[in-house]
């Protein structure tokens, strides 16, 4: 089982279906339960910051 959080008032940009993303923490991915969709999220590690 995996920690999973519903991303509401996003729409799927592959399909457009409104409140149908569901975000994986563990796998970090972003996945669309109306066509399958998923997307990789990824994290700023340096928050931003320039040199």
């Amino acid at each position: 089982m995996t920690l999973a959080h519903f991303l509401h008032g996003l729409r799927c940009a592959s399909c457009g279906t409104l409140n149908a993303l569901w975000l994986d923490l563990i796998r970090a991915l972003v996945e669309c339960h109306q066509c399958g969709q998923t997307a990789l999220t990824l994290t700023d590690t340096d928050e931003g910051r320039s040199l």
